[in-house]
């Protein structure tokens, strides 16, 4: 195994390798088509890294939410329209979903009364954004679940499915 890096500010993936115990070289090995060259110039922010890059140090890695940073930070589409998630645990995020859940179930009607027509109103304006903040509460209690999901896996919290 290579030396441990002594930078201060890590990045995401470089701080995901060390956590793995992997050197550049053992990571490159790992994740078969990104080298361990190409894997400093990520960490080193001298290259940005690829999707497929991304998703094969998720796995290679075991972190799921490096899919997420990646998608928050670094892709122009996904910063418009993704939003940033964090690990939490279990029953933090089924409380956080079941409140979601409920506080779309009373706007459930609203949101038909507004949307029938197919146009949004100067009236309803102010009570459809009061529903896109609910729906964009779920989605992010959603994704939170997913990403916790993907870490079970990873750490054997979940087995997988047979």
């Amino acid at each position: 195994m290579g030396r441990r890096s002594t930078k201060e500010n890590k990045n995401i993936y470089q701080q995901s390798r060390e956590d793995k115990g992997l050197s550049r070289e053992a990571a490159g090995e790992l994740l078969q088509f990104v080298t361990a060259d190409r894997i400093e110039k990520i960490e080193s922010g001298k290259s940005a890294p690829h999707p497929d890059e991304v998703l094969a140090m998720e796995q290679g890695y075991e972190n799921a939410e490096l899919s997420n940073y990646y998608c928050t930070h670094e892709c122009p589409i996904g910063m418009k329209y993704v939003q940033r998630v964090e690990l939490k645990e279990l029953p933090q995020l089924t409380v956080q979903l079941l409140s979601a859940l409920h506080a779309m179930e009373q706007e459930r009607d609203r949101l038909i009364d507004i949307s029938v027509d197919g146009r949004v109103n100067s009236f309803e304006r102010r009570e459809f954004d009061v529903i896109l903040q609910k729906l964009s509460a779920l989605d992010r209690s959603i994704r939170g679940m997913r990403i916790w999901i993907e870490h079970a896996l990873y750490t054997g919290k979940m087995d997988e499915a047979k």
